[in-house]
């Protein structure tokens, strides 16, 4: 029987952000540019409170009936992500349920924001999932590289190094296991053009200043081209974007939906794209959130790509790792081993504890790991060992896949062409009455 879901860790009380101006608190912020789960009176940094991002961006928990419903339909138990909570929350996936159980066409559409020459696990997390669902669902995938976002968004990258991001980040893709013959990888500098730009206007079109001003917080400093990115994001999720996959029957294409594995933070790109995706006679895209994997410093904010102390970063070594995790991987254990022993440890706000719930696939084991640790039998060097062999067995195997990505398979990846796929071999038939 598998162990109880990892919850969350419990959050204070964020309305102390509206108290008097003496007080240090502040609210929490996410947003696709800035993620802090705020900070208490004290000036602590706290955790991103899930449920009440839930709430403030009117999405819908994932719970247990349609994590069953997944099941039922898909044949497949629900990914250790979605069991424990780090998949928490989704809009409208029972639509694309409805889709698979009856044979009905969708697709999944993800990306990546290439700002560094390599990945870190916390960028892998989306990816190891969409494979999975890839899997799954047996579906086409197309996976945006959002290169000129990342260019218009900051001041230190250049278009060259923009592209030179993407060309490194999509090896890092290709080398999580996606099936070539039915994924598509793009760069948005590369590629758009004809039916993904004329998608791209029909989108700005109807997209106000306004709007992007109230999902953003964009001000007058914002530049018109973070303003226009929205539209250009939203684009790929109509299938009519890319008919050298989905065909030029544009009435047909129109109708087929997509679902997109993101983290949380990407979500109001999206929500944009779905107020606006029927009047322009779409399907509205559906989504599947995930949580942050925390910065080695803690589950106040995510991992950086630009600050090498935060992140175990896809191309770190073993001993790297190991230093890094024993350096700043912040934890929850006692003050001394004798207080440990007595009280025991907090493995809510335990990085390590909290890495190995994304990466360790044994439910029985890793709740072992944590009984064991709040009874304080087990110690923090302990856990924090156990935490470095899984990262270490991660990442290694990662770079032994991806020294075998060459430019010529990347260039394979992002040709435009037909992709193969095969969708539910035994779809539910309607009956006729």
């Amino acid at each position: 029987m598998a162990a109880e879901p990892v919850q969350t860790p419990a959050i204070a009380d964020l309305s102390i952000a509206d108290q008097a101006p003496e007080t240090k608190a502040t609210g929490q912020i996410v947003t696709p540019f800035d993620v802090s789960g705020g900070v208490d009176e004290t000036g602590k940094l706290l955790p991103v409170d899930y449920d009440k991002l839930i709430q403030q961006f009117g999405a819908t928990p994932l719970t247990p009936d349609i994590l069953e419903r997944f099941e039922k339909v898909t044949g497949h138990r629900p990914h250790r992500f979605m069991r424990r909570g780090i998949v928490f929350s989704h809009r409208e996936l029972n639509k694309i349920l409805d889709r698979h159980e009856k044979g009905q066409p969708f697709y999944l559409y993800t990306g990546r924001g290439p700002s560094s020459d390599s990945m870190h696990v916390g960028h892998t997390v989306p990816f190891e999932f969409t494979k999975w669902l890839q899997d799954v669902f047996d579906v086409p995938l197309v996976i945006m590289m959002t290169d000129d976002e990342k260019f218009m968004h900051s001041q230190k990258i250049e278009v060259e190094d923009a592209k030179r991001f993407t060309k490194a980040n999509a090896k890092d893709i290709v080398a999580v296991g996606f099936d070539m013959k039915k994924t598509f990888i793009f760069s948005d500098f590369d590629f758009i053009g004809g039916a993904f730009y004329e998608n791209i206007c029909r989108m700005a079109k109807r997209i106000t200043i306004n709007q992007i001003r109230g999902t953003f917080g964009f001000n007058d400093s914002n530049n018109i081209g973070e303003f226009h990115f929205c539209a250009t994001q939203s684009a790929a999720a109509f299938a009519t974007s890319f008919p050298h996959i989905f065909g030029t029957d544009r009435k047909k294409v129109a109708s087929i939906p997509c679902l997109i594995p993101c983290a949380i933070d990407q979500d109001p790109y999206f929500r944009q794209c779905r107020e606006h995706a029927e009047r322009m006679k779409f399907k509205k895209p559906s989504l599947i959130h995930a949580i942050f994997l925390p910065a080695l410093q803690g589950p106040g904010s995510k991992m950086s790509a630009s600050i090498d102390s935060s992140a175990i970063f896809m191309n770190d070594t073993p001993n790297k790792i190991k230093n890094k995790i024993n350096k700043f991987a912040f934890s929850g254990g006692g003050a001394t081993a004798e207080l440990h022993r007595e009280f025991g440890g907090n493995s809510k706000v335990d990085v390590p504890f909290q890495y190995l719930t994304f990466f360790l696939e044994d439910d029985e084991e890793l709740e072992r790991i944590r009984t064991s640790y709040e009874k304080g039998e087990m110690l923090t060097g302990e856990l924090k060992q156990r935490c470095i062999e899984e990262l270490q067995k991660y990442v290694v195997a990662f770079q032994e896949r991806r020294a075998k990505v060459t430019d010529e398979i990347v260039a394979e990846y992002m040709r435009p062409r037909p992709l193969e796929w095969k969708g539910n071999p035994n779809p539910v038939v309607a009956e006729k009455k």
